[in-house]
Formats: structure tokens, sequence, C-alpha cells
């Protein structure tokens, strides 16, 4: 008897070793853990869907570290989201209208939703939000009885100057890629973008980047705000 009771409590000793020589994984660590996955990335495609509201728009998506990001979209036919790194570009085509409109520092990483999913937008959510796990860090299901499971990360701001009042990523728990993000505006309504199809490191080049308007199209230019502003 003396024996087993040694043998159990020799046991337990080893399991509380072992449990206490795990990292416990926070929400905020598993932030930075995703934050130095997109560290690593110098440049990545992936199809996207993008819901806002009742509209929707598929299209295929380019970024290149720090900042330089392209969408080129199939729903709406020819539609194309252009970021330089200096200068954010739209083409309408249902409206044969070009915007444009300079970007300044401060304002970079809001340029588009889709720009959180890299380096430098994980870099902003950190500093801005605040972390929590939406049911703990196991992987959960991307959907109501979906099969593709992802760790779902609640992000709420710091202070109501954000865009987003809240944002959740879903995270894919064997690559740490982000493969939704749901936003909630100021406004109230709701945003989502979902990535698929992800590759990285392809050498994509700089050149991918400029974009030249049809003749055809309208110019406008600063359509959001002056640069000075």
């Amino acid at each position: 008897m003396l024996k087993r009771g040694v043998s159990l409590l020799f046991l337990l000793i080893l399991s509380l070793n072992s449990l206490f020589g795990q990292e416990i994984i926070t929400a905020e660590r598993y932030l930075e853990m995703v934050s130095e996955t997109y560290g690593v990335i110098r440049d990545y495609e992936a199809s996207v869907a993008i819901r806002s509201g009742n509209s929707d728009m598929i299209g295929t998506l380019s970024h290149l570290s720090p900042s330089f990001l392209r969408i080129d979209f199939t729903q709406p036919a020819e539609q194309v989201i252009v970021f330089n790194g200096e200068l954010l570009t739209i083409h309408l085509p249902q409206f044969r209208a070009t915007l444009s409109q300079a970007i300044n520092q401060s304002r970079r990483t809001g340029s588009t939703g889709a720009a959180l999913a890299s380096a430098q937008g994980l870099t902003m959510l950190r500093r801005n939000y605040v972390p929590s796990f939406v049911t703990g860090p196991t992987p959960e299901p991307l959907d109501t009885n979906s099969r593709e499971r992802v760790v779902k990360l609640r992000l709420t701001r710091r202070s109501i100057s954000e865009g987003f009042r809240e944002i959740i990523l879903s995270i894919d728990p064997d690559t740490r890629l982000i493969r939704r993000i749901e936003g909630r505006t100021i406004a109230d309504s709701e945003v989502r973008f979902d990535f698929t199809n992800i590759r990285v490191n392809l050498g994509i080049p700089e050149a991918r980047f400029i974009y030249d308007a049809p003749a055809s199209a309208n110019m406008y230019h600063n359509f959001l705000f002056r640069d000075s502003d």
C-alpha cells in the first residue's frame, strides 16, 4: 500500500511538472504569434470575398510587404483597388470612374480593411485593440456546422477614434494565417473579409502595384480628403 501511494505521488509530481512547463497561451500572446508569422512573409496572394451589408465582392488579392496591396475583382467585374504605399486608387468600371487619394504616413494602415491581414496591419491592431479569445484557444468551427476549424480572437478598440468598434479574427491554427476578418464599424455596420487559397513568398514585383486607368475613365483626385487635412 505504501509503495502504491509513493508511485501515485510520483506520477502526480510528473504531471504537475509537465503542466507548469507548458507555455500558457493568452489571447495577447496568440495575436503576437500571428503577427510573427506575417512578419516573415514578404508577399502573398489569395482569393478574397468581401461582404459589406448586402453587397458581395470577389477577387484576387496581392500583397507586398510592407504596405503594397492590390485587389482585382471578378465581382464586380474589372473593378480594381490598388495601394502602392502612397497612393490609393479605385477603378469603378460601372461608373467609368477612377478615384485616387494620396495617403500620408498617419493614414496608411487604414487604407483598406484587407490591409489588416499583413505585418503592418497586425502591428496596428496590437497597438490599438485589446485581444481576447471568443471561446478559448481551442479551434472551433468557422461557421455553424462547418468542418473548417479556426481560433477566434475578439479585438476591442482602446479608443473611440478607431474605425472598427470590434474585430473578430478567425485564424488557421496550423499556419497561423488569417482566414477571416469580421469588423463592426462606428456606424454599426458589418464588413467581412474571407481569405482562401493563400500562397506566400511568390516573389511578387512592385510593378504589379502600378495601375494605369483606362483612357475612357473620368479621374477624381482626393475623393476622401485633401492630403493636408
